[in-house]
């Protein structure tokens, strides 16, 4: 059993640190986490890093389609310590088609690392994700990995990052040259030089422009190159702590994840620069207000539901992001009140830390901590928590799908088996679950198709049922809403054809073409038909 550490010269929360890691698609965010979670002791060993082609198994990655595709789909937390502090990594998917994940993941973050590959920059998924960060107004620090390999020009991936983001960068180290030429790189504000070597095993800071780091470099002519390069990269400015915790500027690191080398750098500059925990806007006593995490009084919401961690056991765990107050093992809380006035009360026995896939009860838990509560289809995304049940945070929104399909069971004697495992991945968020008022036909709706992929495992897996996803009628889903609950009784009546209900009971119009969607808007003036939906 486990009571995180605290510092008591401070309130417990000030030691805290959330912060998740994004980045495209294989630009090394799985091999970072591994590595960060290596330099700061919480493991011995990193988990293996097959050739392309072999199958891959890492510490976070645990779910049978990541294992075999070498993605991550999931989000996992990790809990580990460095320097005085508690450090909960969230580590989002790296899959576009899990954006929606990702954005429920960065509720709970207090900032963000973004990795970018040296060799490509700015890639697509790395621009949505920083778009669903600024949404957040997360602060930023970039990580430039895979230096071990051949790199493009370093001004040109920090011009890009200005000029596709809108940040202003400041380098905080610089690194000199790449691939088999790849050295070390300075650290621009202690000047100091750190050596590189290929085989991990890298020597300690030598003195920059130093005979030791001429030394290290053994090249007069890489020498000389390196030295007016790291001259131009002053010219950048000093690192201003404010605008970057307004959003504004990123400091950008640089290093090689899967050679160890820069990442306790990385480490250190979160636990330097990463803010703690935050007062929190929320709705408390039915008035606007916040939440400060020095509050005597327990409050958190769930940002991610996941079932069938454990493959010995069906379990289903809530990730609560602590906001305020002190938490005890065996502490009951109460959701919010729903719609319909009512409070649900957990007794929250088994509380649990994170570290891939090890588990550890903890007995104390503070504002900035994630623990996990162990619950059999009781709590949802978007649940806030307390004591008193009377203080509701900002709920996390749903985002209307891309794709829609309809599930086919090859048995359909099984179909109250497949509605149940349905709704239970749906109140997880792996997709979407839509419910047509007229047929029996159950319609998911997902951002990309690998979504769908990972629901038909999982179904597969976890419930035994073989099913298919076919291509639906429908192309388009929007949440109907409406001051007028006559005009919108009156639409759902004349539209039964095109009307569902999402797992909250919330009336969706679903239509063959946007074309379909504006001409109901134009013909309903006094509907609303939304994009994004949050909880209420």
């Amino acid at each position: 059993m486990t009571k995180i550490m605290t510092n008591t010269s401070e309130h417990p929360s000030k030691t805290r640190r959330v912060f998740a890691i994004i980045s495209h698609p294989d630009a090394g965010k799985t091999t970072l986490t591994e590595n960060m979670l290596l330099a700061a002791g919480a493991i011995h060993q990193a988990g293996q890093v097959a050739a392309r082609g072999q199958r891959r198994r890492t510490q976070s990655d645990w779910m049978k389609i990541e294992q075999e595709r070498g993605i991550s789909v999931s989000s996992s937390v990790m809990t580990f310590e460095h320097r005085g502090l508690v450090f909960n990594l969230l580590d989002t998917p790296g899959h576009e088609d899990f954006s929606e994940d990702t954005y429920r993941t960065l509720t709970a973050a207090d900032c963000a690392v973004m990795v970018l590959d040296a060799a490509k920059g700015i890639e697509p998924q790395t621009l949505k994700l920083f778009e669903v960060c600024r949404l957040r107004d997360i602060p930023i620090i970039t990580f430039v990995n895979k230096f071990d390999r051949e790199a493009r020009d370093v001004f040109e991936t920090l011009a890009e990052i200005e000029d596709k983001l809108a940040l202003d960068v400041v380098p905080m180290q610089w690194p000199c040259a790449s691939g088999r030429r790849f050295k070390g790189m300075a650290e621009l504000g202690s000047n100091i030089f750190l050596p590189f070597t290929s085989d991990g095993e890298h020597a300690g800071a030598v003195e920059f422009g130093g005979d030791e780091m001429a030394a290290s470099i053994d090249d007069a002519d890489l020498l000389e190159e390196f030295s007016e390069e790291v001259e131009l990269a002053r010219e950048y400015g000093e690192f201003n702590e404010q605008s970057f915790l307004e959003g504004h500027m990123t400091p950008v690191y640089f290093g090689s994840a899967l050679k160890k080398f820069g990442v306790l750098q990385l480490i250190d500059a979160l636990a330097r620069y990463a803010p703690g925990p935050q007062a929190q806007k929320c709705i408390k006593n039915g008035q606007e207000d916040t939440v400060a995490p020095s509050d005597k009084i327990v409050s958190g919401f769930v940002f991610k539901v996941q079932a069938n961690m454990d493959p010995n056991h069906r379990d289903r765990v809530a990730f609560l992001r602590l906001s305020s107050g002190v938490f005890k093992r065996g502490m009951k809380l109460k959701t919010a009140s729903t719609k319909d006035g009512g409070n649900k009360t957990i007794s929250v026995h088994n509380p649990i830390l994170f570290f891939a896939q090890d588990r550890e009860l903890a007995e104390l838990a503070y504002a900035g901590d994630i623990i996990g509560i162990p619950n059999h289809g009781v709590l949802r995304v978007g649940d806030s928590l307390s004591e008193t049940g009377k203080i509701k945070f900002a709920g996390i929104p749903n985002f209307a799908p891309e794709l829609l399909r309809r599930a086919r069971l090859s048995d359909p004697l099984k179909a109250k088996h497949l509605r149940k495992a349905l709704e239970s991945l749906a109140e997880e968020g792996v997709t979407q679950l839509f419910k047509p008022a007229m047929g029996s036909d159950m319609i998911v709706g997902a951002v990309g198709s690998l979504q769908i992929d990972v629901m038909a495992e999982r179904i597969k897996t976890e419930y035994g049922l073989e099913v298919v996803f076919e291509q639906s009628m429908y192309q388009v889903a929007r949440w109907v809403v409406s001051d007028d609950p006559a005009a919108l009784q009156a639409f759902i009546d004349k539209n039964q054809g095109a009307i569902a209900e999402d797992l909250d009971g919330a009336p969706v119009l679903l239509a063959k073409s946007q074309w379909d969607v504006s001409y109901a808007s134009d013909k309903n003036p006094s509907l609303r038909f939304l994009k994004i939906k949050e909880r209420s």
